[in-house]
């Protein structure tokens, strides 16, 4: 183990950093898809809950600008915050009720990760491997 100092990385620094890099890569991917093939039955299915469709293009930020900061460990908390609020307007837009699958699974359970782990990115931060460190002095802004 490592000394918890400046000086040095901890595991924990590691273990942020793997935690953006998943959560970041796999939430950038649903991105690129609506990036390449279009928000429309995602802005329908918003119109259809009563939310102006309009925010459908707010995914764009959450879904792709989002996860390249949070990997970069860039506006980390921010980012995150972008994320948590996608997913709870997800959760309410759901097409079918929560419950489980046909193996057992949480069928929201891709969508739950991504909210808890985005708000334990949020509470924590980025840690110190980061591609540049915020000297704002802000917290919101790690």
């Amino acid at each position: 183990m490592m000394k918890n100092n400046d000086n040095f990385w901890t595991n924990s620094d590691v273990g942020l950093l793997i935690v953006r890099i998943a959560l970041g890569g796999i939430i950038f991917f649903h991105g690129f898809h609506k990036i390449t093939h279009g928000v429309a039955d995602q802005f329908q299915l918003l119109a259809s809950n009563g939310i102006p469709g309009i925010f459908i293009y707010f995914v764009y930020v959450s879904e792709v600008l989002a996860p390249v900061l949070i990997v970069l460990g860039i506006l980390t908390r921010l980012s995150n915050l972008t994320i948590i609020v996608t997913m709870i307007v997800v959760f309410y837009a759901l097409p079918f009720p929560i419950g489980l699958d046909e193996h057992g699974a949480m069928n929201i359970e891709s969508q739950l990760y991504f909210l808890l782990l985005s708000v334990a990115l949020f509470f924590t931060g980025p840690g110190r491997c980061v591609l540049k460190k915020n000297n704002s002095g802000n917290w919101l802004l790690d």
